[in-house]
């Protein structure tokens, strides 16, 4: 196959970073989705640009690529997950969050990696969303500048609950510069579309994809086989659009068993699709 497949580490956060790289390039895999978090590259680290140029330099050795992502839950604040976001009341934490991703951006240069991977936060209950949105808007217009400077791909993805819940709600900001970073699973959790025809709705807007299954209406990232996603179908609409960036599986519940879901999840994707009886040679189809 074409498409091109990395690993999460957000789902190997039981392994020192070094020791899930090699596990991901044993695997087969061609790249990683580095979470950055207090034990995986932690950007606030007083000697994070120098882990930083090391781990750029095992990436290279190893042939891996990689995309950046930022959905640490602690990472900012020990006492509240996820926070402060681009929605939150505070023009302090709201900077603060607009420092991390600049890092992450700084990050992202260092390492080659082909995105930057972030969302908006969940508005606090009674919360004004105009204003909320008001703030989003300034802030990824400030992202997005700086990403530009530095020669980096960001991206903004939709995620269940949060200010930018579905596809709609990304379309709707019409930011310029400003990236889909597609989790196909959320298309489920929301009931807005399919997943595979998400992907061709926005194929010319994608900057980076995540894959797992998930069951319709639950926001639990699930082994593939567990849950309700067409699998094959979504791989086959990223083949179809030309899709040439990693592919990220993330299965976030899944450290305690990463020795073995890492290789098992790129096995899945490697043969959940065969040849169609019917069919060409090279052309396939939708496992039944």
């Amino acid at each position: 196959m074409s498409l091109r497949f990395a690993y999460n580490t957000n789902g190997a956060a039981n392994h020192r970073l070094d020791d899930a790289l090699r596990l991901i390039k044993a695997a087969g895999y061609d790249g990683v989705a580095l979470t950055l978090d207090i034990h995986h590259l932690d950007p606030f680290a007083e000697g994070w640009a120098a882990e930083a140029g090391r781990v750029s330099s095992l990436l290279q050795k190893l042939e891996l690529g990689s995309v950046i992502e930022t959905g640490a839950r602690f990472l900012l604040d020990p006492t509240a997950k996820h926070e402060p976001t681009l929605v939150t009341a505070d023009a302090a934490g709201r900077a603060r969050r607009i420092g991390f991703l600049k890092r992450a951006i700084d990050i992202g240069a260092m390492l080659h990696s082909e995105a930057v991977s972030f969302w908006a936060g969940v508005p606090k209950p009674g919360l004004d969303r105009e204003a909320a949105r008001g703030w989003l808007v300034e802030g990824l217009h400030e992202v997005v500048a700086y990403a530009a400077e530095q020669g980096v791909v960001p991206c903004l993805e939709p995620e269940p609950g949060m200010l930018i819940e579905t596809l709609d709600d990304f379309a709707a900001l019409r930011v310029e510069g400003l990236r889909l970073a597609l989790d196909t699973g959320h298309c489920l959790v929301t009931g807005e579309r399919d997943p595979a025809e998400a992907v061709h709705e926005f194929a010319g807007r994608i900057g980076t994809v995540a894959i797992e299954d998930m069951a319709r209406g639950v926001h639990i990232h699930l082994p593939f086989g567990e849950g309700d996603m067409d699998v094959p179908g979504v791989l086959n609409a990223l083949d179809a659009v030309g899709y040439d960036r990693l592919v990220c599986v993330e299965l976030s519940r899944e450290s305690h068993r990463a020795d073995v879901m890492i290789p098992q999840a790129l096995d899945y994707l490697r043969t959940c699709r065969r040849p169609g009886p019917d069919l060409p040679p090279g052309q396939e189809t939708r496992q039944q």
